[in-house]
């Protein structure tokens, strides 16, 4: 595939389609069409009606020059700016005993998406409620350029002009406006527009919340298994979407669309697969807020730890752009009499990777860019805590000029772990997470005569001198222990003071004090939530076990309330131990395991 021509053919996948679904009413079924539509970078707009039945959506490029004078079709024109070319997508809404359902009759488009949804002439149009304020105030008699100024001052990214209040202040004076013609939809430009993403939040009215769908073969593929899992935002508690437990015949299809791009991607030239990685990079810049918005949303940490979860990965993928160097063999003339020894890197063929909750970006490009740059095809499993990010990084590969087949995900929980472990078509496992699922995963996958990379979990001591400086150590270990909110394999789990804890507690209880809690979305956020409300239920009993013990708790955040949400414990915990080291006289358990 050339790159050159990717971002000029159209590319179906970029702007995806509504899932089908149920709704109570034609409104929420319109709402949740337009709301994803936007999300994705396009408009939606109604071409055929009949209340009671069927609606028809399309897709508006830019908007239609409509001739007020009644004319012939064949005779009306369009500016010349307009972007309209009868883009091909529909979707269709049914009332069908007492619901409205939602099917998709053609998902595809045939153009680019709008990159900000400003470049719409629909973000122009005045919402519902504002409609109702300018005519409560036109009939109060308040002039046009107060009612805008009125309207910006609750709305600073209002797009509409004088002259839209003008044309509308006219209809209202003739008469010409009424209850029904309020309802005016306009983008929510406070939403990022994801081109690539095929997650995004279910609209609170729709019955059935949108599935994370496998990507196999290089199509999103809709799981068709009955157990799902609810992705939950830790700080609102809101379901973000649903992970479904793949079946065995789906993780199967995966693994043989892997096994057929093998072949072809692994004679692809190697500056081939390093120049995609280019593409890669550069696309993951420029979609860093975006990744980092969706870890925030779905793993809780800060939008400055999401950024930096980002660009930790982004330089494996930088990384893996020196592959031609990389890959480079060895060659030893006469090592014995009469012998030459050549030492080749060759691809292995399909290999894995499984994800832990903590750093859903970086980890994700810890394995897979490294592995298809070799030649490699891969399977990815998310973690399904927050699947989101890996989603998004796929969707940006393929846009890079990654071959279908070459990158597959599928996710699940123990069950696709096996299935990973046992299948003799992988090669290779690799793996972040806990000691527990480490040491099997290591036992099951190379029993299979498998190559297996685990990185189990951690723990990290720290030891400060007497002579340390303070500044900078409560810097250090306010950023070791509370960073990420503990969550990842060497967060600082124990300090130890050489000569005693004293002269240190006070400031390190005034660093602790000072950090913002609040959710990872908020400004100025340091501590954001943990991962679930059963990880906060774990700290809280390990600090009450070490209290009961004897510790001395110096700071406890166990009941922190923010915005009446889940957040996570902020505990300094202080247990005095003299007869463990003569030389340390003082533990400090920072407890964010």
């Amino acid at each position: 595939m050339e790159i050159e021509s990717q971002t000029e053919s159209m590319d179906p996948s970029n702007m995806l389609p509504p899932p089908p679904g149920t709704f109570q009413d034609r409104e929420d079924l319109i709402k949740h069409v337009r709301d994803f539509g936007a999300n994705q970078g396009y408009v939606v707009t109604i071409k055929k009606s009949r209340k009671d039945r069927r609606v028809i959506l399309g897709c508006d490029r830019g908007g239609v020059y409509r001739n007020r004078r009644k004319i012939e079709e064949s005779k009306r024109k369009r500016k010349a700016c307009s972007r309209l070319i009868n883009c091909p997508f529909e979707a269709i809404g049914k009332k069908e005993d007492d619901v409205w359902v939602l099917t998709i009759k053609n998902g595809e488009h045939n153009h680019e998406p709008f990159k900000d949804m400003s470049q719409h002439p629909y973000s122009r149009r005045f919402s519902e409620d504002e409609v109702r304020q300018i005519k409560v105030m036109t009939d109060a008699g308040i002039k046009p350029r107060q009612v805008l100024k009125a309207l910006k001052k609750n709305n600073p990214e209002l797009q509409s002009t004088p002259r839209h209040l003008y044309n509308l202040k006219a209809k209202i004076r003739q008469g010409n406006i009424s209850e029904k013609s309020f309802k005016s939809w306009r983008p929510n430009r406070s939403v990022p527009v994801n081109t690539t993403n095929p997650l995004e939040p279910s609209s609170k009215h729709n019955i059935h919340p949108l599935k994370v769908p496998n990507l196999i073969g290089g199509k999103y593929v809709d799981s068709q298994a009955c157990a799902i899992i609810d992705v939950i935002n830790p700080a609102t508690q809101e379901v973000v979407s649903q992970v479904p437990l793949t079946t065995y015949e789906e993780f199967k299809a995966a693994v043989s669309a892997a096994k057929q791009a093998y072949p072809s991607w692994r004679n692809t030239p190697v500056t081939t697969r390093q120049r995609i990685m280019f593409k890669l990079q550069e696309l993951i810049r420029r979609d860093i807020d975006k990744l980092a918005m969706n870890i925030t949303i779905e793993q809780g940490k800060t939008l400055k730890g999401a950024q930096g979860d980002v660009l930790r990965g982004l330089e494996v993928v930088e990384h893996a752009c020196g592959m031609a160097t990389l890959q480079m063999g060895e060659f030893v003339p006469n090592a014995s009499n009469g012998i030459d020894t050549y030492c080749l890197r060759e691809p292995l063929g399909v290999c894995a990777g499984i994800c832990p909750f903590n750093f859903p970006a970086m980890i994700s490009l810890w394995m897979f860019p490294i592995a298809v740059t070799c030649g490699n095809t891969f399977i990815l499993k998310p973690s399904e805590k927050n699947p989101g990010a890996s989603m998004i990084l796929a969707a940006l590969a393929m846009e890079a000029g990654l071959p279908h087949g070459v990158l597959n995900i599928v996710h699940g929980t123990n069950d696709i772990v096996n299935y990973i472990c046992d299948d003799d078509d992988i090669k290779a496992v690799s793996f972040v997470g806990s000691n527990t699922a480490g040491m099997n995963i290591y036992a099951r996958a190379a029993a299979r005569g498998k190559r297996v990379q685990s990185n189990m979990g951690a723990q990290n001591h720290a030891i400060i001198m007497p002579d340390a400086s303070m500044e900078a150590t409560l810097n250090a270990l306010v950023a070791a222990g509370f960073g990420a909110a503990g969550q990842r394999c060497m967060a600082l789990s124990t300090a130890v003071f050489v000569g005693g804890s004293i002269p240190w507690e006070e400031e390190l209880v005034a660093c602790a004090k000072a950090l913002k809690v609040n959710a990872g979305t908020e400004p100025g956020a340091d501590l954001g939530p943990v991962i679930s409300k059963e990880a906060k239920d774990r700290i809280c009993r390990l600090v009450q076990n070490d209290v009961g013990s004897g510790a001395r708790l110096v700071l406890d955040g166990r009941n922190i309330v923010v915005f009446l949400c889940f957040f996570p414990v902020v505990a300094l915990h202080i247990c005095y131990c003299f007869q463990i080291l003569l030389d340390y006289s003082l533990l400090v358990n920072l407890l964010f395991m």
